[in-house]
């Protein structure tokens, strides 16, 4: 699916997702990423049923207002445990599955949020 949002700046769009990929600015991933306004992450890449606190810790160094877990292709939750430490630093933290976690982050960045999206594939 292509996603289209236009912004007069040269911050990071996913501008588009299907099955095994996302693509931000055009530029296509077919692993794991996390996407800022500012960056794309590429070195942050569990499997779902390999998160654990660690890879919450290094969202959290980000300091979002809002982080989006795209949890691949179906939506699932990971334990509450593992993100506790962003919940009471009183960030937001939303699941979906990844192609609405794409869809959203677009707009919530476009609203100025600082919002962080991981997506896993």
């Amino acid at each position: 699916m292509k996603l289209h949002l236009t912004t007069s700046t040269n911050e990071k769009l996913f501008t588009a997702s299907g099955a095994g990929y996302v693509s931000v600015n055009g530029k296509r991933y077919e692993h794991s990423v996390v996407v800022t306004p500012e960056q794309v992450l590429t070195d942050w890449r569990p499997a779902f049923d390999a998160l654990d606190e660690s890879h919450f810790d290094a969202l959290l160094a980000l300091d979002p207002e809002v982080l989006l877990l795209g949890t691949g292709e179906r939506l699932r939750f990971p334990p509450p445990h593992l993100y506790k430490k962003l919940v009471n630093a009183r960030i937001g933290v939303e699941c979906m599955d990844t192609p609405a976690a794409c869809r959203t982050y677009n707009i919530l960045m476009a609203e100025g949020r600082r919002v962080v999206a991981a997506v896993l594939l």
